[in-house]
């Protein structure tokens, strides 16, 4: 509240009206009134961040065992809020894992929107040219907007994505339904124009890599 003086000649009343001249009367400004919270850009699916460390974990435990969700956002201020508080892929120990995935998917093979899909994996050149640990952070953000800001025609069939940080540092996007030729596809070459990425990217069915481990060969190639 800011303090005033009250004068006849403000349109104040007069010692007639309830208020002396010179009496010290209280007005409310408009820096008194409580400021509005700014207004938020909602995303069109949550997304939840997810970390990693098979290096932190016994050999004995079961692979995806030591996931753990980090925290679930859903408006572009607050992936921003977060994304500018957490350290890049480049930063990240070696064997770490970094997730973003859609609300309610797990970044697991079980997941029952995972189990019958696949996954891209692109890795950047380490040596020269753009390459190196800033080139894998640079890919991360790319990937992760061109995801939340759904700028993939076939979004819907998109899981979420994960940096793995590793002696060659990849990152892959999971997807739903292997099956899906032309959606595949389709999701392979954005990405590589959204990456402007001029090597070759392939795609690998999950099935066939819990069965053929190593031995899997690629569905589809791009």
């Amino acid at each position: 509240m800011a303090e005033v003086e009250a004068r006849p000649e403000d349109g104040q009343r007069t010692e007639q009206g309830g208020v002396e001249e010179g009496e010290i009367v209280s007005v409310e400004t408009q820096a008194d009134r409580p400021a509005e919270a700014p207004k938020k850009h909602p995303l069109e699916h949550a997304w939840t961040f997810w970390f990693d460390n098979p290096n932190g974990k016994q050999k004995q435990v079961a692979w995806g065992s030591s996931i753990r969700a980090v925290y679930t956002f859903s408006t572009v201020e607050d992936f921003w809020c977060l994304y500018n508080n957490v350290l890049p892929p480049s930063k990240l120990g070696t064997g770490t894992d970094f997730h973003c995935f859609k609300a309610g998917i797990e970044p697991k093979w079980e997941d029952p929107k995972c189990a019958h899909g696949g996954k891209w994996t692109a890795s950047p050149n380490r040596s020269g040219g753009g390459g190196g640990k800033g080139a894998l952070d640079i890919f991360w953000l790319h990937t992760l907007l061109a995801m939340i800001g759904e700028q993939f025609d076939e979004g819907d069939e998109i899981c979420g994505a994960v940096v793995s940080v590793r002696r060659q540092d990849k990152i892959a996007i999971w997807t739903k339904t292997a099956s899906n030729e032309a959606a595949q596809v389709s999701i392979g070459k954005q990405w590589k124009d959204i990456l402007d990425y001029s090597e070759k990217i392939s795609y690998l069915v999950h099935e066939d890599a819990k069965r053929l481990d190593k031995a899997a060969k690629p569905r589809y190639t791009v």
